[in-house]
């Protein structure tokens, strides 16, 4: 494949050092007529990208894969995972790692071309992507980092000129992600099964690229263990706090690094229900929004049971290594959740009492359909009044009690609904605008509707008056929201 110089691309390929059986190398699938559909201005230049240079032919054929840019080493990454519970060996089937951007502050970041054609690990899939899904993961994973949750991200996207076959003819694209890495729980699962050689080269490889702070540790492979149980504790702990639902946290969709990734059923709680699902193919409630800590706890222990052989000789000794760390999820992923639900409720410090208070709040919110973002927006700034919740009964005991609370702690009013402006976003990807602005773009080519929401999701926290539309409800349904994987 033809290479081009490049829009500052300054490529490094560490992950091309592992043993080959966790990659196979090959050049991304050409498309028809790529054409550029969005661009991330800000991601570019912070990666010390040319943005002039991205939106020019060669820039667009880059980030179609009709081009390498000098210095990437295109390759699919191989691993595994459990699926609904079920194992299974994957790998990327419509992905491509081009290789690991050095920016300007000396930071590695991923870069991976997603539906650039079949792999080795494609199975009976095309490898390819529609417009559609990628468009909805550049809006999430982008608002979710303007949420302040640790996220991939994305670049770009291109539409490909030629259509994927689902259960229609749909316009492909491929989208540009940027990762602290692709490294997943079912990356060390794959590595489990080829040896204890490529178990250990990839547990080093990660503490290096991660975790360099725990390389001279006694039991580095413990100490990496512990260290990725603390960022999903609180990742999860964040994912919560918004009301974020993954929709599929198989153990290849959770990454060592502690970044959210995949964004193929995700959605945002509307009416607060612990047991709320969106995805099409989560039948059983699995990936529900309330077992999502259970799940990435189920996700850390296999992550533990791959390690075994690292953590001591003993097995019996290394189960009992794994078994002690495995138990500081829940304390962590609780200590992160109550932090940021004071937080939510403008509590500055701690009282025995704060979880009866918040435990009640959400019991209210759940027995009355409350809307989760709106009804933490309003106590912010007390607007508590009107909707099914407020002013019941049951909400003004409630009011009394945390009235009671925010009075005795020093801090006064205006400190108090600070921290609540900064804990509560004003709004979220709400479901029905995230498809407003893909219905745009698929049918009309139109995204401006698109530009125009991640332009107000960009600061969710500013509260200011442009934000109020897209803070309000659907209109009432008589369907449940659906999402779907869109592979």
């Amino acid at each position: 494949m033809q290479k081009t110089t490049d829009a500052g691309w300054n490529f490094d390929n560490s992950y091309a050092t592992l043993p080959d059986t966790f990659f196979a190398k090959l050049s991304p699938t050409r498309v028809r007529a790529p054409k550029l559909a969005i661009l991330n201005h800000s991601l570019a230049e912070s990666l010390g990208l040319d943005v002039e240079a991205l939106q020019s032919e060669d820039g667009v054929a880059v980030m179609a894969g009709n081009q390498v840019p000098e210095g990437a080493l295109p390759l699919a990454q191989a691993y595994a995972g459990h699926q609904f519970g079920y194992f299974t060996m994957l790998g990327d089937g419509r992905a491509l790692l081009l290789g690991e951007q050095i920016t300007p502050s000396g930071e590695r970041f991923d870069i991976q071309l997603k539906g650039a054609g079949r792999t080795p690990y494609s199975r009976s899939g095309d490898g390819r992507a529609a417009l559609g899904p990628m468009l909805r993961e550049y809006i999430i994973s982008e608002a979710m980092h303007a949420l302040g949750i640790p996220t991939t991200r994305s670049l770009a996207v291109v539409s490909s000129g030629q259509p994927v076959i689902r259960e229609q003819d749909l316009p492909g694209a491929i989208l540009t992600r940027v990762a602290a890495s692709h490294i997943r729980v079912g990356t060390f699962q794959y590595a489990a099964q080829q040896g204890i050689d490529d178990l250990r080269a990839l547990a080093d490889y990660t503490i290096q690229r991660h975790y360099p702070d725990v390389e001279t540790e006694e039991n580095r492979y413990l100490s990496l263990l512990r260290k990725v149980i603390e960022r999903q504790a609180g990742l999860i702990a964040q994912w919560q706090l918004v009301g974020f639902v993954h929709g599929v946290m198989n153990t290849d969709n959770m990454t060592l690094s502690g970044e959210t990734i995949d964004y193929g059923p995700c959605a945002f709680l509307d009416t607060y229900d612990p047991a709320t699902v969106f995805s099409s193919i989560d039948r059983h409630g699995r990936y529900a929004y309330g077992n999502q800590p259970k799940i990435a706890a189920w996700n850390l222990a296999r992550l533990a049971e791959s390690l075994l052989p690292l953590l001591d000789e003993d097995e019996k000794k290394a189960i009992s290594i794994a078994e002690d760390a495995m138990e500081g999820f829940a304390d962590l992923f609780h200590r992160n959740w109550l932090a940021g639900m004071r937080a939510k409720l403008g509590l500055f410090n701690e009282e025995p009492e704060d979880e009866a208070l918040i435990q009640d709040l959400l019991r209210l919110m759940q027995e009355h359909q409350a809307d989760y973002t709106n009804t933490f927006v309003a106590l912010t700034f007390g607007h508590a009044e009107g909707g099914n919740l407020f002013g019941t009964e049951g909400f003004t005991r409630w009011q009394e009690s945390w009235y009671a609370r925010l009075n005795s702690q020093p801090e006064d009013e205006a400190a108090r609904q600070q921290l609540m402006r900064s804990s509560n976003p004003a709004v979220i990807p709400r479901n029905h605008r995230v498809e407003e602005a893909l219905e745009a773009a698929e049918k009309q080519g139109d995204y401006s509707v698109m530009e125009r929401l991640l332009e107000v999701l960009s600061n969710p926290y500013a509260h200011f008056p442009g934000q109020a539309e897209y803070a309000e409800l659907p209109p009432q349904s008589d369907c449940a929201y659906r999402t779907f994987c869109g592979t």
